[in-house]
């Protein structure tokens, strides 16, 4: 698939935040510029299946890199699993404090960001194998891309068979710029790939004690190699700043368009490989299947993310105000197609009405915002949404349960119950 070329120096938030909201007609526009900013405390909203927000209070002083547990649902601490809330995912870029946190094994030691450009990545599998520095990285020259990063599991809490893992509602994802050097610009500067490489496959730095069973344990996530060469990217920078420890500094395999496990934190080697990796995380975890088997090689692996959208106000907190107009806002994004529509229903999906795509357009990976003038009428309505991208794919009622809870889009569950009057 071809992509517009990401440009080539990294933009701040500051320079793709949209300056006003754009819309269909004249009549739409102004009422999205008057209205959009009080849009949340227009209503009283709530979650159609409950979340809780205790698990912040009391960890202020141990939460990674300084992050206010206000904006977070704590999951774990060792290692750290936090959720953003709902309702700070609502701009066009998350602001890296509020990005949501998750490890499958405690980070390395927090000194080797003071010497970021001495990190050493090992790269095989290409004519002229070699390790190169961050440093050498970063004169190889550099690509700012925008796209969602979301764990596999978001959306797990809505499954109902009790699938193991953190309970997350939608805050296991984040819009992000990612700054880097794209893989196939190294792959080519090292004399190009060996001929026979089906995949690439990424290894994470994180340390192992000695007698444990590091394939059992250890992060090394393969993707086909078409893909890894096409949109991969050996990222340093998250929305402009230096990679935090939380967020994979200091060097990331960032795939846009595929879940986040794939995006492999503290990468220290890749390699173009004839098969997938024999580690545990690639063979049976993240694979689809049905509930109560068993994960296996055959089974599809969590690597493109499918078509997704949720609502992120009105969700209410400031108690019911008047009946009358007010804006319907939210997020959505595909994996393997840009989106080209959302709609949203006021009524619990028996009758669509058509959203405004509002805010610039940052790329086929990165996610839309959505907004729709709405008059709230006073009574309870179940607010839902649903997205189409441009390959023809709508986001589902519901979901298909599968035994971990991955990749849950159904508009259905997404949904919230809104009071008004």
């Amino acid at each position: 698939m071809a992509h517009s070329t990401p440009p080539e120096e990294p933009l701040s938030p500051s320079e793709v935040a949209p300056k006003e909201l754009t819309a269909k007609s004249e009549d739409r526009r102004r009422f999205l510029r008057t209205s959009i900013g009080a849009a949340a405390g227009a209503v009283l909203a709530t979650s159609c299946s409950k979340e809780s927000s205790a698990p912040s209070a009391g960890l202020a002083d141990g939460l990674p890199e300084g992050l206010d547990g206000n904006d977070f649902l704590v999951h774990g601490t060792n290692p750290w699993c936090m959720e953003s809330k709902r309702g700070r995912l609502d701009g066009l870029i998350t602001p890296t404090d509020q990005v949501f946190v998750r490890a499958n094994l405690p980070a390395p030691d927090k000194g080797v960001l003071a010497a970021r450009g001495a990190w050493t990545l090992n790269v095989a599998g290409v004519k002229n194998p070699r390790a190169l520095t961050l440093a050498e990285l970063q004169g190889m020259g550099r690509q700012t891309v925008a796209s969602v990063l979301q764990c596999s599991g978001n959306g797990r809490k809505f499954f109902t068979h009790g699938a193991s893992g953190s309970p997350w509602g939608v805050g296991a994802a984040a819009n992000v710029l990612w700054t880097g050097v794209p893989l196939r610009t190294v792959v080519e500067a090292l004399g190009g790939l060996i001929p026979g490489q089906k995949f690439l496959t990424a290894t994470g730095g994180e340390s192992i004690a000695e007698g444990l069973d590091a394939k059992k344990l250890m992060v090394e996530r393969s993707i086909p190699i078409e893909k890894a060469m096409t949109d991969g990217l050996l990222a340093w920078q998250m929305n402009s700043e230096p990679l935090t420890m939380a967020h994979g500094g200091p060097l990331r395999f960032v795939v846009p368009g595929y879940y986040g496990v794939n995006n492999v934190k503290y990468v220290k080697e890749i390699a173009a490989t004839a098969e997938e990796s024999t580690a545990k995380i690639q063979v049976s975890s993240y694979r689809v299947r049905p509930v109560g088997e068993s994960g296996s090689p055959e089974q599809p692996s969590m690597w493109a993310m499918n078509t997704k959208s949720w609502i992120t106000a009105p969700l209410g907190g400031e108690g019911p105000v008047k009946a009358g107009e007010t804006m319907i806002t939210g997020v959505a994004f595909s994996g393997e197609a840009p989106v080209d529509s959302v709609e949203v229903s006021v009524d619990g999906g028996a009758t669509w009405s058509n959203a405004d795509l509002v805010g610039p357009d940052l790329g086929p990976f990165a996610w839309r915002l959505f907004a729709m003038p709405w008059k709230a009428g006073a009574g309870k309505h179940t607010l839902v949404c649903r997205a189409k991208d441009q390959a023809g794919t709508v986001q589902p009622e519901n979901a298909v349960p599968n035994e971990r809870g991955y990749a849950h889009n159904g508009w259905r569950d997404h949904g919230v119950d809104v009071q008004v009057g």
